[in-house]
């Protein structure tokens, strides 16, 4: 049995908060009967109706994609540029997918779409303890006493910008720039960002190779795939309360 709320935002009615919001107003019925428990749980036999029209359950989908730069992480554009679901079969567009920490226009590489707002949920928590591996091309030549300072640590905006790990991968010279390999635990994309132009190197250009457990082994540009079960439970590492 799962919670209606749950099953709800699955189904791609709402969000859960927005989905008990529903049932508190009383626009949810379960097997025709009006129910305005919050808690109330549902089997895959119920028939759920939101403003008396038949929802599907949908089942849930989790899929790998290694973008490409130039396109968005969201799923909709109003100005109708090319977005991560144009990557998709046509059949796989058709299902409400949403992006896990998106990737910016022009970043690439690994990024997580699924219809579980749960794991969703789960890994976008701020201390999720998540880690996630990128490959930087930073402006300028970045010293070795620079390398040792970020390791233990820089600090900006009240906040202690510490990776788990960093290397330098190349220097180039000519171009007066450098690539770097990053290891991050609990920090954003923009918290990276501003600490290297706080460093005096601008990110150039930015791609995502390591999310958790998951790599782009196997996932050429542009291309994308379906996690496997056992993936999926390591993302989740322990059961969450249905």
């Amino acid at each position: 049995m799962e919670r209606l709320a749950k099953i709800l935002a699955q189904a791609g009615v709402a969000s859960r908060r927005k989905s008990e919001e529903l049932i508190l107003a009383g626009r949810v019925k379960v097997n025709d009967v009006i129910v305005k428990e919050v808690g109330t749980k549902v089997t895959s036999d119920d028939i759920i109706t939101v403003d008396n029209k038949v929802i599907d359950k949908a089942p849930l989908f989790y899929y790998l994609v290694n973008k490409p730069t130039g396109y968005l992480s969201t799923t909709s554009d109003i100005h109708k540029r090319r977005n991560i679901l144009d990557l998709f079969s046509p059949e796989e567009k058709d299902i409400r997918l949403f992006p896990v920490h998106k990737l910016p226009y022009d970043a690439a590489g690994l990024l997580i779409l699924t219809n579980d707002g749960d794991l969703t949920k789960k890994l976008t928590l701020k201390d999720s303890g998540v880690k996630q591996e990128y490959i930087l091309r930073v402006k300028g030549i970045v010293i070795k006493d620079k390398i040792r300072q970020l390791r233990l640590g820089m600090k900006f905006d009240d906040l202690l910008f510490k990776p788990v790990g960093v290397a330098i991968v190349e220097l180039d010279k000519k171009n007066q720039s450098t690539l770097l390999k990053i290891l991050v635990q609990d920090f954003s994309l923009s918290d990276m960002e501003k600490c290297f132009e706080a460093m005096g190197h601008k990110i150039k250009n930015i791609t995502r190779i390591g999310f958790d457990h998951l790599t782009l082994e196997g996932v050429e540009r542009g291309s994308y795939r379906p996690l496997k079960v056992h993936e999926i439970k390591q993302l989740y590492r322990s059961d969450m309360a249905s």
